[in-house]
């Protein structure tokens, strides 16, 4: 998986699936775009994300995650709840807001 840190006045911290970038899903009136400039960072294993997301969910963060191995060690992290996990054409998203 993919992760990247976006620092602005709050960081934003991007995470998905390595094989998502560059591609979009629609559902309705809903779609998912994993763009490569915004996600595309560090490539690190499931173990990485999860400390890495403990540690930046100290600091106020906001979350962008897309894809179940991404979904996965979010959850494994706790910073999301299975309740909190949309889905666009079977694509597992959470937006976390810090």
């Amino acid at each position: 998986m993919f992760l990247k840190v976006h620092q602005s006045y709050r960081d934003v911290i991007a995470i998905c699936d390595s094989d998502l970038i560059g591609k979009r899903f629609e559902e309705g009136r809903f779609q998912l775009e994993i763009k490569e400039n915004f996600f595309a960072g560090e490539k690190i294993s499931e173990e990485e994300a999860i400390s890495t997301i403990k540690s930046l969910s100290r600091e106020d963060a906001t979350f962008n995650i897309v894809g179940e191995k991404s979904i996965n060690a979010a959850l494994k992290a706790k910073i999301i709840s299975e309740e909190e996990v949309g889905e666009i054409r079977g694509i597992p998203f959470a937006i976390i807001l810090g």
